[in-house]
């Protein structure tokens, strides 16, 4: 897909968001994440608005920016040139989600499973969003993992905390969807936020209900200008609700690590 086409798209009804038409110089990145050697980020900036997101201060973008989409025209390009020289596995979405709107509307993500599938890439794919579905053929095809994010089962809070992001049950459809194909599948709560505090237990319950057997858990990333922002916000990490978690958790069987770490 080239500039111009991606300027001519003008089925605007699947996604009407805001958004620029940029290029990339490069397709993937040196990761130093566990287990991933390569980033793909087939977009710049994120409009789920996630308040507690650090990827603004990691790539140097304004907040008041970071909702505008950059879409990268010229990355399935780029991805086919540089893949005879990697091996490893590619990570998709380490700083955006591969599956915000906009991929609804550019299918870009979609381009790159393609390629990647070519190939034989092993993949590490994370998202917020139930639009992951749509490729459910293609990444069961694929070798690599596929993590959902949750926070909450709380709509209320999910809205205050992720305005753009899809709400919890799409979510906890999508883990029990990507389970059933057989897809290897992992849940992520991160971070672990204290509205979670009281509710532990019915939230391990929901995601044992969809049949994921692994479980990710991360600490508030709280960098300096996220920290203060949710602090004025009155949201805060929670060490308390992940450990309470991770017992819950293990109860059930599920194997339950940190994201960073790796440990149990």
């Amino acid at each position: 897909m080239t500039t111009t086409d991606l300027y001519r798209f003008s089925d605007s009804s699947r996604w009407d968001g805001v958004y620029e038409v940029v290029e990339c110089r490069r397709a993937l990145s040196p990761s130093a994440l566990p287990d991933i050697d390569y980033a793909l980020n087939p977009y710049g900036g994120c409009e789920h608005g996630c308040v507690y997101c650090y990827a603004p201060e990691v790539t140097h973008t304004q907040w008041k920016d970071w909702r505008v989409v950059r879409v990268k025209a010229n990355i399935t390009d780029r991805l086919t040139r540089e893949l005879p020289g990697i091996a490893g596995t590619v990570g998709i979405g380490t700083v955006t989600d591969p599956y915000q709107g906009a991929e609804a509307r550019f299918c870009l993500t979609q381009q790159c499973l393609g390629i990647l599938r070519s190939r034989d890439v092993r993949i590490h794919l994370h998202t917020k969003s139930d639009l992951v579905l749509r490729d459910i053929g293609l990444l069961s095809s694929m070798r690599g993992e596929v993590a959902v994010t949750i926070t909450t089962l709380d709509e209320r809070i999910s809205k205050m905390t992720e305005p753009g992001a899809p709400l919890p049950r799409r979510r906890l459809e999508a883990l029990r969807e990507l389970t059933r194909a057989g897809i290897d599948t992992y849940a992520l709560v991160g971070p672990v936020l204290d509205h979670l505090e009281g509710e532990e237990g019915r939230f391990v319950e929901a995601l044992a209900s969809t049949g994921v057997r692994r479980l990710l858990l991360d600490t508030l990333n709280s960098r300096p200008l996220l920290a203060g922002r949710l602090s004025r916000m009155g949201i805060g990490g929670s060490a308390a609700a992940r450990e309470r978690i991770r017992s819950l958790a293990e109860a059930q069987g599920m194997d339950v690590r940190d994201v960073f770490s790796g440990k149990r």
